[in-house]
């Protein structure tokens, strides 16, 4: 069975990197601490201390599996070399909400590095994949949560 391919901007890709070795250098010494500590503590049975932190253990060690294989798979976006002919990941739109008139700006990125809040929207959200492929003054349909939205593309740069 083929991997997918996980899609990220190098700026993603980066701070991924950054999260993994933050997880195996400090994560990993402070949970083996609070084990350590909590074995003291004797009786495992009822050892709520040491259950808690070998719990914390296995959170951090699959999120551990899980970047490093988002990073094994790959496929990186340089936005400096995205063309801007049309919506894709890696560009950074500005659309307007055609029922309200409100203007947005949000770069389209892959589902891993997605942050709405911080303008970043996935390519597989309801809304960026109505708007990859779009030109500039086409109009969008995305069936989102809150209903049918039709987005009207105002703009597209690196």
């Amino acid at each position: 069975m083929a991997t997918k391919k996980t899609i990220l901007t190098r700026e993603g890709f980066k701070l991924l990197e950054q999260e993994l070795e933050e997880l195996k250098t400090k994560k990993r010494k402070e949970i083996a601490g609070k084990i350590k500590e909590a074995l003291a503590f004797g009786d495992l049975s009822e050892n709520s201390e040491y259950d808690e932190a070998k719990n914390e253990q296995v959170l951090i060690e699959t999120r551990i599996l899980e970047i490093e294989s988002i990073i094994k798979n790959a496929e990186l976006i340089d936005e400096r070399h995205v063309r801007t002919d049309h919506v894709r990941v890696g560009c950074k739109i500005k659309i307007l909400k055609v029922d309200s008139n409100l203007e947005y700006e949000y770069r389209i990125v892959g589902s891993n590095e997605s942050d709405p809040t911080n303008g970043k929207i996935s390519d597989s959200s309801p809304v960026g994949s109505a708007l990859i492929g779009k030109r500039v003054n086409e109009i969008a349909t995305a069936k989102t949560p809150s209903g049918v939205q039709n987005y009207k593309v105002i703009g597209i740069s690196r």
